[in-house]
Order: C-alpha cells, then structure tokens, then sequence
C-alpha cells in the first residue's frame, strides 16, 4: 500500500495558487484512476484507488500548509505504513516551471508543509518536486506561491498534471526513474 500526499491549503480561496499544485495533482491522479469519493479523514479529504496495481491512498490534508504533518502522521499510523511508503507532491521554487524531479528524503528548501511532515513524521519519504519556478527575489515568495497560476502557465501544468496522472502507477510500484522520465517525455514531446 503507498500513501499518495499532495500539500496544498483547503477552500477555494487558494484552490488555483502555484502552492495548491500537490492538491492539483492528487485531484488529477483521482479523476485518471477512477478513485472513490472524496471523504473526510485524517484531517483531510482522502480517496483511494488500485494504482499499478498497488493500493493507493491519495490524501489532501485540510490542517494547511504548515501543519501538513499531523494529517499524514494520522494516516501513517492508521495503515501501519513505513515512510518510504509515503510520496508527498509538492510545489517546488528551486525548479523551473512545469518541471518534476523525484527524490527520497533530504533537505525541506524551506517548504513548510515540508518541515512539518519530516518534524512529525521522519525525513525518510518521497517527493514528487513540481517546479513552479522562483519570482526572483526571496521578499516576493510568499506572494508568489500564494497566487493563482498566470493564464500562460495553465497550459504548462494542465500538460504537467496530466502526465503526473498518467505515469502515476510507476511511481505507486517504486519506478521513481521510470515516473520521472515518462513525465519529462510527455512534456517535452
């Protein structure tokens, strides 16, 4: 069983900000692999679905960024899964845009949905890093990230999302390589 996290803030206030796009991508992954509803646990709404085979469950934690942790904490202890089980889908600054790259453990990049999850939970966990490049300057990064995506970048991750969907049961096998290159092929071609 895997655990699928994607970092988001809940409400439709933040539902198109470049921070929401790891809720982006659970919602993507949902639609694309015929998931169950949407109910709310673990502090958050959760679905699952079989995924390459694999049980997935795909978890958006309502707790807000910061507090990230307590919700994916929740649902670690309740199916007893170790964190290598755990893939958490974030935005990424230090990427370009449209961008992915795939890493287990290291450093937070001072994402705080990040840091709370390996403060509460461990460090040993995957990220599915989705770039959504960096305004420039760090004074600007809370507005940026807080923003909805331009109407020039819709295209990009809507291309992005659905080749995240699509290649998801690599990822839910433990094929990290093979997810990140089925990913970067559809959204280079």
């Amino acid at each position: 069983m895997r655990l699928f996290v994607g970092l988001g803030n809940p409400g439709s206030r933040y539902a198109g900000h470049r921070h929401n796009v790891g809720f982006m991508a659970m919602d993507a992954i949902a639609r694309a692999h015929a998931a169950a509803p949407w109910r709310r646990r673990f502090q958050g709404q959760s679905s699952d679905a079989v995924i390459g085979g694999e049980k997935v469950i795909l978890l958006k934690p309502e707790t807000f960024m910061n507090d990230s942790g307590r919700a994916v904490g929740e649902a670690l202890r309740f199916f007893k899964l170790a964190l290598p089980d755990v893939v958490v889908f974030h935005d990424e600054l230090d990427l370009p845009p449209g961008k992915l790259r795939v890493k287990q453990g290291g450093g937070n990049a001072g994402h705080n949905g990040l840091r709370s999850i390996t403060a509460l939970c461990g460090n040993d966990y995957r990220r599915v890093r989705i770039g959504i490049g960096h305004p420039g300057h760090k004074d600007l990064v809370h507005g940026y990230v807080l923003r909805d995506f331009a109407v020039d970048e819709r295209l990009w991750a809507e291309d992005l999302l659905r080749a995240v969907a699509e290649a998801a049961p690599l990822l839910a096998t433990g094929d990290d390589a093979g997810f990140q290159n089925k990913v970067h092929l559809a959204t280079t071609a």
